[in-house]
């Protein structure tokens, strides 16, 4: 079988050596095999792990949620519905930063609103409402 370098991975993986010993720390990723030398020996598998992370952290999953997805995968023939569970909760946390976000915009937009840049810095009303005390 054709091992993988720690090198190779993280070039496969498109991520940092450390990245991958930090996943092995968390859990993440298994221990890999040792060569003879003391060297990491990965299997082509570590790649399509690695890429999984990746994947489910650029959707917004935190390391333990990707722990929990990464644990549903060893019951293969278990119903996926847990799987969409998962997926309803981060749905629904995106929703509410998205909410959480547009608020923020709103925010801005009457700020921005509020000056229109002539005036000097210590009369500026933008300034002078993030000192002001919160009503709500």
């Amino acid at each position: 079988m054709t091992t993988l370098r720690i090198s190779e991975l993280a070039n496969k993986g498109n991520v940092h050596l450390e990245t991958i010993r930090y996943y092995e720390r968390e859990g993440l990723m298994q221990p890999p095999q040792r060569t003879p030398s003391g060297h990491r020996a990965y299997a082509p598998r570590d790649v399509i792990r690695l890429r999984f992370i990746k994947r489910s952290q650029a959707l917004g999953f935190t390391l333990t949620e990707i722990k929990e997805l990464l644990a549903l995968k060893v019951t293969p023939n278990h119903p996926c519905i847990d799987v969409v569970h998962q997926i309803e909760a981060k749905e629904n946390e995106v929703k509410a930063k998205i909410v959480h976000l547009q608020a923020i915009q709103r925010t801005l937009r009457k700020m921005k609103a509020s000056c229109e840049g002539r005036c000097s810095v210590s009369e500026c009303p933008i300034l002078e409402s993030l000192d002001a005390k919160r009503s709500s």
